[in-house]
Order: C-alpha cells, then structure tokens, then sequence
C-alpha cells in the first residue's frame, strides 16, 4: 500500500511538472496539492451535498478527497481542458463524467444532471487569469448550483483570490474557512457563496453596472 501511494505521489508529480513546464500560467504551481490541503477544501462536502462540480482537477488530488467524503464518483462533474491531466482523470475515474472545456464555458454547459449541483470545488489558478475570466468562471458555476450551494476555492495569496467588485456584481461573499501550512506553498481556503437576497439587492441598487464585469 506504501509503495503503491509513493508511486502515485511521484506520477502526479511528474504529470505536474511536465504541464507547468508547458504552460506555468496555467498550472499554478509545479507540483499537485497536499493531502492536508485535499481535506480541507472538501470538508464541507459529502453525501448529502448531492453533485459535485470539479474545476481544475488535475491528477485528482481533490477527487480522491471528495470520493473519501462520500460523494459518489458518478455524481461528479471534472471539468478539465489540459489533455496531459484529463487522461489521467478518464483512466482513474472512469464512472466520473468528464468535460474537457474551458472553465469559462461552464456555464454554457449541458450537465448530466436533473437536480442541480450543491458545491464547486476548485483547483483554478483564479490569480493568474484576467478579472472578466475569474467572473465567467464564478457566474458560469452559479448557474449550475441550487441557492444554498458553495464554491471552495484555495490560494496562495494573502486574501481571496476574486476581486471585491466580482464578488459584489454577481451577488456572492467569500469566507476563509481555514489555512494549511502542509502544502507548498503554504495556502488558504475560501467558501464563496450567494448573498442573502436583501443585501444583493442593496449592493445592486448601488451601480447600475460593474465596470469589472463589463470587460
């Protein structure tokens, strides 16, 4: 069993390193997430969340962890364009239904799924992509996601990694849920979710339009 996890460690780090060489903006660091950081962005999810969108899921360090949660492998959504990592999910995750598209393009998405989805967890590298990017991504999710659903997403930085005027033009708040140090680098976690419909539509009223968005 040791020898099997360490050899599974060595060819996501491998699959890592070659797509960071390949495109460092899009692969945000050169080697997979921790394990420490995996629990963390799923510990919220389980069974009763219901289907599962994954962002950026890489070699599936997260799917694993959601998978460990309970949530059914085909109750999960990857959503995965760098052909280096989707062959990977497709042959670990064969139940698993995979879209290789753009992020961005989710919204537009035909999902497998009558009820709609209850979290996104997401492996993006959201700092290093333009603010009208970051804001497709966040507002194609949503629109996949039942009213008391979550998006989890991790980062390197000091704070979250989706500007204050995108969380505000399309009626979300972003709440630290926790910080590991066991990964490299060190990074936190945040849980954005839709605004009570009082304060969105006050954050509303204030612009008639969000000049971020507007890109």
């Amino acid at each position: 069993m040791i020898c099997a996890t360490s050899q599974l460690a060595t060819s996501d780090a491998l699959h890592f390193f070659r797509a960071w060489m390949s495109n460092p903006l899009r692969v945000a660091s050169i080697t997979p997430s921790s394990p420490a950081l995996a629990r963390l962005m799923v510990a919220a999810v389980g069974p009763r969340t219901g289907p599962v969108i994954e962002l950026g899921p890489g070699t599936g360090v997260f799917t694993r962890a959601l998978l460990g949660q309970g949530v059914g492998e085909a109750d999960l959504v990857l959503v995965e364009k760098g052909a280096e990592f989707a062959d990977v999910l497709a042959d670990r995750f064969p139940s698993a239904h995979l879209l290789s598209i753009d992020a961005a393009e989710i919204g537009a998405a035909t999902l497998p799924f009558a009820a709609p989805v209850g979290a996104v967890v997401s492996g993006l590298p959201l700092l290093s992509m333009p603010a009208a990017k970051v804001a497709a991504i966040l507002a194609g999710s949503f629109v996949h996601m039942r009213e008391e659903g979550a998006f989890y997403q991790f980062t390197y930085g000091p704070r979250c990694p989706v500007p204050k005027a995108i969380l505000e033009g399309l009626g979300l708040e972003a709440t630290r849920i926790g910080r590991t140090l066991r990964n490299i680098p060190p990074a936190a976690v945040y849980c954005i979710s839709r605004l009570p419909v009082r304060q969105a539509v006050a954050l509303a009223d204030l612009s008639d339009a969000n000049p971020v968005l507007a890109d």
